[in-house]
């Protein structure tokens, strides 16, 4: 997948015929009742990012959001603003080449009907129109956790990428929420949300490294000021220092911008310059966000696992 080009006028009529501009509850884009069958993980053999054509090199990005009960707001803002942001952006710059983007709707695999739905990798304004096949299950169990770890092994099991295979380079995954993540993948659990067979459970570090062989794989907090969530990205920290950030509730509107900058670091744009490329305002929002993910021995902003 991922053939084809995205224009101002593909978004433009996008958004005036499902009138984004006035929606003001995530249940007026997201309308399915359930979880269409070629979006279901257990569904899923293998996602492709392929070339399009001769002297292009796709470059898959991964963007998964959780759409347990408390995050509906996420999936408005993905689909109302940050999906088109995100890819005008990266179209744009000079960041990377030929991106390809999937989106993923993380739920709890310990309680949900479908905790994993997953989207094709797509360059063209199927990427929002795809992120609004989506169902939002609003599930979760209020077990202290949700299951972005299905999305690592996802990655890792069931995408192959030109990327990779052709130039032995990483793509990108990006996870978002505001729960800490179930410690493991149980071999039940594996069953039960892509039909694989595993020996043994898997841990979140052994998951990490399985997805970061191909994906360079960081999670964003959406830091909303209770204890609990202070609480929760403290233990994304513990568990992943340099490959977990957070962005304060009321600059969720500047995710986009967060993620193209990590897009930007990561491939060795100087800090300083990927911040002055965006809106002062953007800036201010999304520095001490940048600052997370940074290794602190190297200062020029070379991120590392």
């Amino acid at each position: 997948m991922g053939r084809g080009s995205y224009t101002a006028a593909d978004w433009a009529s996008l958004r005036s015929s499902k009138r984004l501009d006035r929606v003001s509850d995530a249940g007026q884009i997201f309308t399915g009742k359930c979880a269409q069958s070629q979006y279901d993980s257990r569904n899923v053999r293998m996602r492709e990012s392929r070339d399009p054509m001769p002297g292009m090199s796709s470059t898959p990005i991964i963007i998964g959001f959780d759409v347990t009960s408390s995050m509906g707001y996420l999936a408005k803002t993905l689909a109302t603003r940050t999906m088109n942001e995100v890819i005008t952006t990266l179209l744009e710059g000079a960041y990377m080449s030929d991106p390809q983007i999937l989106l993923a709707a993380v739920g709890d695999v310990k309680c949900d009907e479908t905790p994993l739905q997953v989207t094709q990798f797509e360059s063209d304004i199927r990427i929002i129109k795809e992120l609004m096949d989506l169902h939002l299950e609003g599930g979760g169990g209020g077990n202290g956790g949700e299951s972005y770890n299905l999305v690592w092994y996802f990655a890792a099991k069931h995408t192959s990428t030109d990327c990779y295979e052709k130039r032995r380079r990483k793509g990108f995954i990006f996870t978002i929420g505001d729960d800490n993540c179930h410690p493991d993948l149980s071999v039940v659990e594996v069953g039960q949300a892509f039909k694989d067979r595993v020996p043994y459970t898997l841990s979140n570090l052994e998951l990490m490294i399985m997805a970061q062989k191909y994906y360079n794989v960081y999670h964003i907090n959406i830091a909303n000021g209770t204890p609990e969530n202070k609480k929760v990205f403290r233990n994304w920290r513990e568990s992943f220092p340099t490959h977990s950030t957070e962005i304060n509730i009321n600059d969720i509107g500047y995710l986009s911008e967060l993620i193209t900058s990590i897009i930007a670091v990561a491939n060795g744009v100087d800090v300083n310059t990927a911040l002055k490329s965006i809106s002062p305002d953007a800036a201010l929002a999304i520095t001490r966000s940048i600052g997370f993910i940074i290794n602190n021995n190297n200062p020029g902003g070379v991120l590392v696992f």
